[in-house]
């Protein structure tokens, strides 16, 4: 609000009418305008002064001094308006084009096939490139909620804080089971062994996602944020520059329609000259309208050969993006190689380690403890109550590991069916080789190794252990 020296306030927008016919009236009411400071004056909007002027008393000098309190912002204001009004019709125009095109009721006009092929490919390797970086990310990083926390930190361009491993966890799991339950047993020396190879794992799988976020990670992010986001606003200026051709062409073709109906239909009547001189005035009408269009078309053609120009330099990187892009997937592979090899060297020490364990606390194994010599199984095979050894052939070319097990009589004790579990291949000839899920009848005989039965399929009879049966009712 501006108050003035009398009663009236003066309010931004108000309308203020100064009386011209009292000289000493209108002066003191130009002296209260003016006698605010620019500051304020400025934050008017805009003031309207209408002076009732008497022909007899203008004072033009002091009108002049009042109605410049708003002039400047006005013109400003007037000025915003104009380029938004501008540019609110450019956009209008487009829409209008690029909709009577998407209808087919406007030509377009057709991009270089050189350059259609550029673009093609521009598109192709940024579809890939983001569906490339997108699974590498979830390869390196399976957790969701990681992979969100490494997005935000990068988005906020602070340093992520660094993250335990799985691997590194669960050997720290391991270490501090082995104090639980005593670092001196046998289980929790174990537990303590392969928790440090754990963590050795955990180290060589940080070192690459480390390797592989430097190398191949940011190369593919850098062309996604950088280079791509420059390539779609040089494409979008062409497209504006092509819809801008395309208006132009239509401006100058209607032009030219406009022209050639009036010349081909004139009112040129002698006895009405004033209809000769309003088609004259039109005909010249029409032909700076067409001068014009012709003007704005090469305009545009010019701005959108430009354009295309620049367009066309951007894409044809795409080449060097791909190189780089190359050299960046032989470095990540060379870090997965390097990462499986530490892996599996790791692994192989720590089997040997195991081994080592294994051989200093464990009993030997059972059916090597249990199996006895194939000598000492025939006697005990054949030592029946009937016939203790009379079924041993006399013949000294046979050796006297082998059994003729089809000519062997066993007092068969309960007679049942049983399944392979696993394949198993028989050592020598007391033994029956056996295939995995195949059915096949046992029995045991007196004083046989309970870990033993015999086994027999079809004409075919031996040995089988008994781990290797699901004993069937």
């Amino acid at each position: 609000m501006l108050q003035g020296e009398g009663s009236r306030d003066l309010q931004p927008g108000a309308v203020v009418t100064l009386n011209a016919g009292r000289r000493a009236d209108f002066r003191s009411s130009v002296k209260r305008i003016n006698g605010f400071s620019p500051s304020v004056l400025q934050s008017c909007v805009c003031c309207y002064i209408i002076i009732s002027a008497d022909p007899e008393n203008s004072l033009h000098g002091e009108t002049q001094q009042a109605l410049p309190v708003c002039s400047a912002h006005h013109s400003t204001m007037d000025f915003n308006v104009k380029k938004l009004a501008s540019g609110a019709g450019v956009f209008f125009t487009r829409a209008v084009q690029f909709t009577e095109e998407k209808l087919g009721q406007a030509e377009k006009t057709e991009l270089d096939p050189h350059l259609e092929n550029l673009i093609t490919r521009a598109d192709c390797t940024k579809n890939w490139t983001e569906k490339i970086l997108r699974q590498t990310e979830v390869l390196l990083q399976p957790n969701p909620s990681a992979r969100i926390e490494e997005f935000i930190y990068d988005k906020l361009d602070k340093k992520l804080p660094s993250r335990t491993t799985n691997p590194e966890l669960l050997g720290q799991y391991m270490l501090e089971a082995a104090n639980e339950f005593g670092p001196g047993t046998p289980y929790g020396s174990t537990l303590i062994t392969v928790g440090e190879y754990q963590k050795r794992l955990g180290g060589a799988e940080r070192e690459l996602l480390q390797t592989s976020a430097a190398t191949f990670l940011t190369p593919l992010r850098n062309f996604l944020e950088g280079d791509w986001r420059t390539i779609s606003k040089e494409r979008r200026l062409l497209e504006n520059r092509r819809l801008d051709l395309d208006i132009c062409k239509a401006r100058l073709k209607k032009a030219k329609q406009a022209e050639a109906k009036a010349a081909a239909a004139p009112d040129f009547q002698e006895t009405r000259p004033r209809n000769y001189v309003l088609s004259a005035s039109a005909s010249a009408l029409l032909s700076e309208e067409v001068d014009k269009a012709e003007h704005e078309l090469r305009v545009a053609q010019t701005e959108f050969d430009r354009q295309a120009e620049v367009t066309r330099l951007l894409l044809e990187g795409i080449g060097s993006t791909h190189l780089n892009h190359l050299r960046c997937l032989q470095d990540f592979a060379e870090a997965q190689a390097t990462y499986y090899a530490q892996c599996h060297h790791y692994m192989q020490d720590l089997q040997r380690e195991l081994n080592k364990c294994a051989n200093s606390v464990s009993t030997p194994h059972p059916t090597a403890a249990v199996c006895p010599d194939p000598d000492h199984l025939s006697s005990a095979f054949l030592s029946g109550p009937s016939s203790p050894v009379a079924t041993v052939s006399s013949s000294s070319s046979q050796k006297p590991s082998k059994l003729d097990m089809e000519q062997t009589h066993f007092p068969v004790t309960g007679s049942r069916k049983a399944k392979v579990l696993y394949d198993y291949d028989a050592h020598d000839a007391s033994e029956l080789s056996l295939l995995a899920d195949e059915l096949i009848t046992v029995y045991t005989v007196p004083g046989m190794d309970p870990d033993w039965l015999i086994g027999e399929r079809g004409n075919q009879k031996g040995k089988v252990p008994v781990t290797y049966l699901e004993l069937l009712s």
